[in-house]
């Protein structure tokens, strides 16, 4: 299970440690050293999850959290990483709107295990690895295998990933740069028109339309996002 993390802290050593921690179970991280650069980002990319500090520049960690709330197109997981340790600091960031909160300094394998945990309960669908439904299709992850109606559709690879991460992730806006990391790597050499041509592709092959329970949208200048609608 990978995760996109965006990290908000400006202290580039505990950035790099929490990168490198995340990093090394399997996730790609992001960091940022100000609310408003974060901010910036959110307007032009989507993430799994972020970790906010409290005391950064320009836009303190609360402040970023009320604006990805109320201003974001789809609710992500937000944890407080933070050495704001008061009760009233805790229950601050829980009322509006965090999922977790953590206090510094912390411990490597805790952050990761509840990073997965507010990560799954956002993404209930992932708490099966073996495949899931949405009919008429039918996705089988172990034998890389997608039905349409019964019948298994002919996917390459990189189609069948794209495919499983926009239905995991159906109702919610994925930028074009989330989606080229999650499938091609974060350093791979693709140009987004690449993304282009396997939507398209998938839209053909999977008969992605309101007949069959579901849409998929281009967002101009940001991304795609496969919806649920009814037959």
């Amino acid at each position: 299970m990978l995760m996109r993390t965006a990290i908000l802290e400006d202290d580039t050593n505990q950035a790099q440690v929490l990168a490198r921690w995340l990093a090394d179970a399997g996730h790609d991280c992001h960091a940022f050293e100000s609310g408003k650069a974060l901010v910036r980002n959110l307007g032009r990319e989507t993430y799994d999850l972020l970790l906010l500090d409290w005391n950064v520049p320009d836009m303190s960690g609360p402040e970023v959290l009320a604006w990805v709330r109320n201003s974001l197109r789809s609710t992500v997981p937000v944890i407080f990483v933070t050495a704001q340790h008061s009760e009233n600091a805790i229950v601050e960031a829980l009322s509006c709107g965090a999922d977790d909160y953590l206090v510094k300094p912390v411990r490597r394998r805790e952050l990761v295990a509840r990073a997965l945990a507010v990560y799954r309960r956002a993404h209930s669908e992932l708490a099966s690895e073996s495949g899931f439904e949405l009919a008429p299709y039918r996705f089988d992850v172990k034998a890389r295998r997608v039905e349409l109606h019964g019948r298994a559709v002919e996917l390459t690879d990189k189609e069948f990933d794209l495919a499983l991460f926009i239905f995991r992730e159906r109702g919610r806006v994925l930028s074009r740069g989330h989606i080229l990391e999650r499938i091609w790597g974060r350093n791979a050499d693709v140009v987004t028109r690449t993304i282009d041509t396997h939507m398209s592709r998938l839209r053909s092959k999977l008969d992605l339309g309101a007949h069959n329970g579901v849409r998929l949208s281009s967002v101009y200048s940001y991304g795609y996002r496969l919806e649920k609608v009814d037959a």
